[in-house]
């Protein structure tokens, strides 16, 4: 508030210049993929990802084929989706709940721990020591209701020191109690850093989104904190001027604002009131010009139930949402959905397409990044660090 009414935003103190072969190199992409991807802790998904014992899903984005699954005991594993046999997958399918994952090949069986439970016709196979062929297990934990993984066996997996300082609050969300409400993948011809930088200011917001985002958010308004590598980044809805008329005990932060955290190296994690939008951005691991992006919502079972129950005036369906004037106070989880395909896609990741090209070309080889856009500044030293490349160059 105080920030609107001054006309004032975070300011980092300077401008800094990026060379953009960053965007478009193919040695430093595969040390991307290397350093930051297959070296460092992974959030592959949330608790409600896996909602009850028997529960599997798969992921592929890491080049490595992983199934995640839940115990009869209710504990998170995740495993090399590869039978022992001859390497097929046991489990085919995106999502699903089963006390047993069966390879298709041969019908070689597994429990949900990863134990090879059957090997048919084990006499004319021959031989085998069941216990010495279990599926490849990879550390995985589950903490504040988000599923981590790390891609390397031997690989060190501790949750709660990964994200250091901002352990203590994303503990306060309650994550563990909401459920998967749907997924959308955005594939487009831009770097993944680029869709990362995206969700890195508001600078643009008026400009590009004036007809979807700047509806119902002012933009130009950045309050901005680093935890280490990760980093919060709050913009104020144009609903946060209602604020004033009630005392602050009153006032409901995060449905009054964005609410973004950055979790190192790929994640942007949007939280809402009983409510979160995990987006997961990767890189293609063969053309450094195209990327990724899963977002999966995940709603309480107590807005799932309003969401359906309530009223038609009382719900924020997808022709509300940019509505300024909306009167609903429920979202439903298609409407959540509906920012990310006209505002994300259509117009965020547009332009770094365009961005794309540009640096693709060799004729446009720096970028500026702004006072006003901490989040880059961050976000690039962050990863130049690991890959052993000098920071950010200071403009000026």
């Amino acid at each position: 508030m105080g920030q609107l009414d001054a006309g004032t935003t975070h300011d980092a103190g300077a401008q800094y210049r990026m060379q953009t072969d960053a965007y478009v190199c193919p040695d430093i992409a595969k040390q991307e993929w290397e350093a930051l991807f297959h070296n460092q802790p992974q959030l592959i998904g949330m608790s409600g990802d896996l909602p009850k014992s028997g529960s599997y899903f798969t992921f592929d984005e890491l080049g490595t084929p992983i199934v995640a699954t839940r115990d009869k005991q209710g504990k998170f594993h995740a495993f090399v989706n590869a039978c022992r046999h001859r390497g097929a997958r046991v489990a085919t399918q995106e999502r699903g709940n089963t006390p047993m994952l069966v390879c298709p090949f041969h019908k070689w069986s597994y429990t949900t721990d990863g134990k090879l439970a059957g090997v048919p016709e084990m006499e004319q196979f021959g031989e085998i020591d069941k216990s010495c062929h279990s599926l490849i297990e990879l550390p995985a934990e589950e903490k504040f209701g988000m599923l981590w993984v790390h891609l390397q066996e031997d690989g060190e997996l501790d949750v709660a020191d990964w994200l250091g300082p901002l352990a203590d609050e994303l503990s306060g969300f309650d994550f563990g109690s909401l459920q998967n409400t749907g997924r959308k993948t955005i594939q487009k011809a831009l770097n993944w850093k680029l869709a990362n930088d995206t969700f890195g200011e508001t600078y643009h917001f008026a400009k590009l989104h004036s007809n979807t985002l700047a509806q119902t958010y002012y933009g130009g308004n950045l309050h901005y904190e680093e935890f280490g590598r990760h980093h919060r980044f709050v913009t104020a809805g144009r609903r946060i001027d209602e604020l004033r008329k009630l005392p602050s005990s009153d006032w409901e932060l995060a449905e009054n604002v964005i609410l973004l955290y950055y979790i190192f190296p790929n994640i942007q994690l949007i939280v809402g009131k009983e409510r979160a939008n995990l987006t997961r951005i990767y890189p293609d691991p063969i053309n450094p010009g195209r990327s990724k992006t899963i977002i999966d919502g995940y709603f309480s079972q107590e807005m799932v139930d309003a969401a359906a129950a309530v009223p038609r005036e009382e719900r924020i369906e997808v022709e509300d949402i940019y509505d300024p004037n909306r009167t609903g106070s429920v979202f439903t989880p298609e409407a959540i959905f509906e920012v990310f395909t006209s505002t994300v896609e259509a117009e965020d990741y547009e332009m770094g397409a365009q961005q794309q090209i540009a640096a693709a070309s060799g004729k446009v080889k720096e970028s500026i990044f702004g006072r006003n856009e901490a989040p880059l500044h961050h976000f690039h030293n962050n990863f130049r660090e690991i890959l052993g490349m000098p920071p950010l160059e200071k403009v000026g």
